[in-house]
């Protein structure tokens, strides 16, 4: 059994460690596991050795603390205070992609959209370009219906096994998701462990080419050699959120070490020591401004998790 940890706004619960395979680690640094560079630890985090392994320990837990999966950490704030309960960071036995015919493509959770994508174009599959020019993994891309130029995971998702916080392994299709903008209904703590995506017939040479104007179309508008977190707001109903950030005079605000990129001012950027307290504090006074010059309060898009 491993030592005790302490949850927000809970009473001290054992993490059994029992026979896990992979790594469990107390008191886990995240920052360097996140675009942004900061943020606290983790209490627990888990890289499973397998699928059975992952299911053996969430079954320990038995749904008595928070569970969070972590991708590459490109969407995500992670607070000064740290992450309470277990996160679960998939990693290479969960990467793989294999075509199944039919244009179909089985993901696993940790798969990059980057290798997805690849592996579409090298199959001839199209339909799955934009996935090249969303940074994150499968599993992220599923929970939080990720899209880019035009298209999003709802177009493309046949269904995707998730184990839920008490270990249990579920098939769900596409329309339990219930998806909508950047959102779906997958349940709270729920792992997505793998993922089949559909695609059409196409021809790579044309794939290729796409997969390759997406790539320079966020290397010419997105400040993507910068400590960030992607897109930090959604687009309201029938604008852009970086077009009302940039109307709000807030091209450029700082807050300690945080600032609002010069390049795309949806993007908040680390410009070397911003706390994650800065950089939520920023992306906070910026809805501020933008309410009071457009009335739109702005939605967060970029997740923040744990304590502040």
């Amino acid at each position: 059994m491993a030592p005790d940890c302490a949850v927000e706004g809970g009473v001290s619960a054992p993490v059994p460690a029992g026979s896990v395979r992979g790594s469990l680690t107390a008191q886990a640094p995240l920052a360097k596991l996140v675009w942004f560079k900061t943020g606290g630890p983790a209490d627990w985090l888990f890289e499973p050795a397998d699928l059975d392994d992952l299911r053996e320990f969430l079954g320990r837990l038995g749904g008595e603390l928070p569970v969070m999966a972590l991708g590459l950490g490109s969407n995500l704030i992670v607070r000064d205070g740290g992450v309470p309960g277990v996160v679960v960071r998939l990693g290479k036995p969960f990467a793989g992609v294999a075509e199944e015919g039919d244009s179909i493509l089985r993901c696993g959770g940790g798969a990059s959209g980057i290798l997805v994508s690849s592996t579409a174009r090298d199959a001839g599959i199209a339909g799955l370009e934009f996935l090249r020019g969303i940074p994150g993994t499968v599993g992220g891309f599923v929970r939080m219906n990720g899209g880019a130029y035009g298209r999003e995971v709802a177009d493309i998702l046949l269904d995707c096994d998730v184990i839920l916080p008490g270990g249990e392994l579920v098939r769900l299709p596409a329309a339990d998701l219930r998806y909508s903008y950047r959102h779906s209904a997958l349940p709270e703590g729920a792992v997505v462990v793998s993922a089949r995506l559909q695609g059409v017939p196409g021809d790579p040479a044309a794939i290729g080419a796409e997969m390759d104007r997406i790539a320079q179309a966020r290397e010419d508008s997105q400040p993507l050699r910068t400590k960030t977190g992607g897109s930090t707001f959604k687009n309201p109903d029938g604008d852009k959120a970086w077009r009302l950030v940039d109307a709000a005079g807030c091209r450029g605000l700082r807050m300690g070490g945080a600032q609002v990129s010069e390049k795309h001012t949806n993007f908040l950027i680390n410009t070397g020591d911003a706390t994650s307290a800065d950089i939520e504090g920023l992306g906070e006074e910026v809805r501020r401004r933008v309410y009071a010059d457009s009335a739109i309060m702005l939605e967060w898009e970029i997740q923040r998790v744990g304590r502040p």
